[in-house]
This record gives C-alpha cells, sequence and structure tokens, in this order.
C-alpha cells in the first residue's frame, strides 16, 4: 500500500476545543484532534480537488508513547502523555483529547484564551503508514481521496489560531503536489507508452 514517511499536519475546521469542568483547582480542556469518516478537502486548483478522511482503526497501532500538546505546532509544551498531563483516548467519534493545563503559567493562560472563546480548534502532527487512494475524473476535474488507514506515530496535538497556521497549510499542500506529481508521472508514461505502441504497430504495417 502507498506510504508516506514525513511528518504531517492537519487542522480541524470545526469548533472542538472547550472547557468541560474545573475542580479542585485543575483546569481541564477537552476536544477532538480529528475526527473519523468525515471527509475534508485538503487543496483544490489546478484541475484536481484532494479530500481526505480518517478511518475509525487508524490509531490501532499507532505509538502515541509520547505526545505533546503545543500551540500551532510549536513554542513551549503545555501537557504531555509521558507526566500524564494529556490523555488520549480514540472513540467512535475520533481521537478525543483531554489536557490538564493549571502545571505552568503558559497553560492556565492557554485554558482561559480556551474558555474564552479565543482559541477553540485543533490540529495534529502525524506519520501516516497505511492508506487508500482513489480518484474520479468529473467534469473535466480530477477529484482525488485519500482515506488514511493507519497511523505510525502521533508527534503533538496542538491548540490552532485563526487563520489556519503555516504548518497545516504547508503540509496538507506539499502532500497534494506530491500526489500531483505522481499523476502527471503516471500520464505521461502512459503516454509515452503510447507512442510506442503506435510507432511498433507503424513499423509492422511497414
Amino acid at each position: 500500500m502507498p506510504q508516506t514517511t514525513s511528518r504531517e499536519y492537519r487542522r480541524i475546521d470545526v469548533n472542538n476545543l472547550e472547557v468541560r469542568e474545573e475542580q479542585d483547582g485543575r483546569m481541564i480542556v477537552e476536544g477532538y484532534a480529528t475526527t473519523f469518516n468525515q471527509r475534508y478537502v485538503l487543496f483544490e486548483g489546478g484541475g484536481y480537488v484532494f479530500d481526505e478522511e480518517v478511518d475509525p482503526h487508524a490509531f490501532d497501532k499507532t505509538d502515541m508513547s509520547d505526545v505533546i500538546m503545543q500551540y500551532d505546532h510549536k513554542g513551549r509544551v503545555f501537557a504531555r502523555t509521558k507526566n500524564n498531563t494529556l490523555e488520549l483516548h480514540p472513540d467512535d467519534h475520533g481521537l478525543h483529547i483531554r489536557a490538564y493545563l493549571e502545571g505552568t503559567d503558559i497553560g492556565r493562560q492557554l485554558y482561559q484564551e480556551i474558555k474564552g472563546g479565543y482559541t477553540d480548534k485543533m490540529s495534529f502532527g502525524f506519520r501516516a503508514n497505511d492508506e487508500k487512494r482513489s480518484e474520479e475524473i468529473k467534469d473535466g476535474k480530477t477529484y482525488y481521496h485519500r482515506r488514511i488507514l493507519g497511523f505510525e506515530k502521533l508527534y503533538d496535538v496542538s491548540a490552532v489560531s485563526l487563520p489556519a497556521n503555516d504548518a497545516t497549510e504547508i503540509s496538507a499542500r506539499s502532500y497534494c503536489d506530491g500526489v500531483i506529481a505522481e499523476l502527471e508521472a503516471e500520464r505521461l508514461a502512459a503516454e509515452q507508452r503510447a507512442r510506442d505502441i503506435l510507432k511498433i504497430k507503424i513499423m509492422m504495417e511497414v
């Protein structure tokens, strides 16, 4: 099956990060880093439309031994699985996260931003190792679909700002550009094979 080896980032375009409870001084936020069986568009342009979705079993064998929570995939660490301040649980809807942010000043600040509705979206950084691709040509455009069947490694989950951070946009575009290059190479190879066959037929007729 096709595999990718580089780190990728994806943003969820719904408001899915919020304060759930506050007890015994704990500052707890919950949300979904990604959802299952829901298509989202990565890129559209140049005659191509790319979308993607995550299989419900994609995290079954994922290395989540030391995942961190950041802001826009960079800077200080707000929580991490290694010290039990970050919990990750795939459920029927997606990858659910719970973070305890009272441990640092910047964590408490992020908690207040989420509570106030200033930050309400999430993204995650990953490396996929199993996927299924399909394509369809319709109305003069190539519609390309990727279903991620397995994540090899989960690096981080991030609260993200608006507009979308550079990491998610560059990562998605980089992936799409790579696929476009593959499709173009396949098209050129097919055209060359057709020319070669035509030449052979002409030579045989002569």
